[in-house]
């Protein structure tokens, strides 16, 4: 059996270096942090509930500043770990932060338009 042509390389039709898209992947990472702090307060203020037990004790303890100490703790193991990666795999750290948090904006917009 041969394995000529049994794996194909596909590249996508832009060339983006692991640089730049994770330079664009922690732009996304701030959009969703922002994000999903205004979006989780406003459905807090709409009568929503937390669902996340930890972030919800920092906000019922602490408020804003609970839930930016939770998001830059976050942020801050994030950056801890960067550097022990080689560079072509750095651009995870920030895709591990922002894919959870813009999913929890769809969720957040979601749950805040079935109360409107």
């Amino acid at each position: 059996m041969s394995s000529d042509g049994a794996y194909s390389h596909h590249r996508i039709p832009i060339d983006v270096t692991p640089a730049a898209l994770e330079r664009a992947l922690w732009v996304l990472v701030a959009l969703s942090l922002v994000g999903d702090v205004v979006t989780t307060f406003v459905g807090l203020h709409l009568g929503l509930a937390e669902s996340n037990p930890i972030a919800r004790s920092a906000i019922d303890g602490y408020g804003l500043a609970g839930m930016l100490a939770l998001k830059t703790l976050a942020v801050g193991v994030g950056l801890a770990c960067r550097p022990i990666l080689p560079d072509v795999y750095k651009p995870i750290v920030p895709a591990g932060l922002a894919i959870p948090w813009t999913i929890a904006v769809g969720i957040n917009l979601y749950m805040i338009s079935s109360v409107v």
